[in-house]
Order: structure tokens, then C-alpha cells, then sequence
């Protein structure tokens, strides 16, 4: 698997996954806006693309908090980053490209060496990404809203991703 940056030539793709039942029950009532979104580089953000056998599977976004634009998690220190994640096709959950991703986010994160930890935001009622964020030893450090959605709040610190990649 590798990941690579996405682009306006992935707008169909992302909007067909948009729609996907396992994709809308995850993500935020937020409208990405694809068309548009895709052609700003913005220094603090990285929206990418993973592929498995040059096959798209999934999607992530990796964004540092204390400067993202919109300021979404509010006043936060510098050191941080957050993830957005989700698998495309129904057909493709449950065989690793999550974790695969995951991993590969969390190596490009953690390169940099001034990012203490990882923060991650899925929805109260998704259950399964909790599981999933527990399993890649992310903590639950509470609950918050984000607009009208309620969220629960995982965090990954660098000491932790450290420790758990020692034992592999």
C-alpha cells in the first residue's frame, strides 16, 4: 500500500465514496468540498489517497490543528496533528487497508519530530472506529461537539506510537 496526494482527477471518486452508507454513517454532516478543496495546498494539511495494487481503497487527511484555517479543534498548542480516515467501498472493510493506512500515516507523522501526538474525532455513535482507534493504541480522552455532531476524542502520543512499535 502507499499513499499519494489526492487530486481534482479523484473528485468523482471521493463524491461516489461520499455517498457510500458506511461512509456517511462515520463522517461529520460536513459537504467536503472536493471540487474546490483539492486545488489549495495548504502548508498545515495533507489530504491523500491510499492505494492498494495502484487501486484506490481509502482516503486520509492529515492536518495540523493549530493552524488549520477553519480552527475546528479550537485554540490548540503547536505539536499536534489530526487524522481523518475512512475506507471507500463497503467491500474493502475488514481486510487491513484501515490499519495499513493508519500505520503509514502515523510513520509520516511521527517522522517529524516536533509532533508530540495524534488526535482523532469519530463520531459518538461510530462504534467501530472506536474499537479501531483502541486496537492502534489510542486513548479516549473524552467527549466533545463539533458543531451539532457529538464526538468522542482519541489521542495517540508519541511516547505510546514509540512503545507499541518497539514490540513489533
Amino acid at each position: 500500500m502507499h499513499l499519494r496526494p489526492a487530486t481534482k482527477k479523484d473528485v468523482d471518486l471521493l463524491r461516489h465514496w461520499d455517498k457510500q452508507p458506511h461512509v456517511a454513517a462515520a463522517v461529520s454532516n460536513d459537504d467536503w468540498q472536493w471540487e474546490t478543496d483539492l486545488e489549495i495546498n495548504y502548508g498545515w494539511r495533507e489530504q491523500l489517497i491510499a492505494e492498494e495494487n495502484e487501486r484506490p481503497v481509502g482516503f486520509l487527511q492529515i492536518i495540523d490543528p493549530a493552524r488549520e484555517i477553519s480552527q475546528y479543534w479550537g485554540s490548540i498548542d503547536s505539536g499536534y496533528r489530526a487524522i481523518d480516515i475512512w475506507i471507500g467501498e463497503q467491500s474493502d472493510l475488514g481486510k487491513g487497508y484501515g490499519t495499513e493506512m493508519m500505520n503509514l500515516a502515523l510513520k509520516r507523522i511521527f517522522s517529524d519530530e516536533t509532533v508530540m501526538a495524534v488526535l482523532l474525532d469519530p463520531l459518538a455513535s461510530n462504534t467501530k472506529a472506536h474499537r479501531f482507534y483502541n486496537r492502534l493504541n489510542f486513548k479516549f480522552v473524552g467527549e466533545r461537539m463539533f458543531d451539532l455532531d457529538l464526538c468522542f476524542i482519541f489521542k495517540l502520543t508519541r511516547s505510546d506510537w514509540l512503545n507499541a512499535n518497539d514490540q513489533d
